[in-house]
């Protein structure tokens, strides 16, 4: 069992920075594909990014492609989400997810394990 917990969600202008984190609980975190997934009001959740449990391969959503970034510090348990030249329809919850069976996959059915959420809200 794995558990989840974003955090560093919050308002921002257009063009600013953010960075998510998702510290994990449990030993085999290293093992685990690790995926950013968002919600905005009234749409269905879609994935953002996802890293695998090497952290050799990672893919984006077309939308957020060379302005968000993931990655993972296995020492700290933790996997990350640098946004940058953030925008408006950027702002939804953020969703923190773990899937540990190796399938590099950006289906949310894919993951049993998910984190409460961190609201992301960008101004115009």
């Amino acid at each position: 069992q794995v558990q989840l917990v974003e955090s560093g969600g919050g308002l921002v202008q257009a063009g600013g920075s953010l960075r998510l984190s998702c510290a994990a609980s449990g030993p085999t975190f290293s093992t685990y594909d690790m995926a950013w997934f968002r919600q905005a009001p009234g749409k269905e959740r879609e994935s953002v990014a996802v890293i695998s449990w090497s952290g050799g391969r990672t893919t984006y959503a077309d939308s957020v492609k060379g302005r968000f970034t993931i990655s993972r510090d296995d020492a700290k348990n933790t996997v990350y989400l640098q946004m940058n030249s953030l925008k408006p329809e950027d702002t939804a919850i953020y969703y923190c997810a773990a899937n540990r069976w190796k399938t590099f996959s950006v289906q949310s059915q894919s993951y049993p394990y998910w984190g409460q959420g961190t609201q992301v809200t960008v101004s115009s």
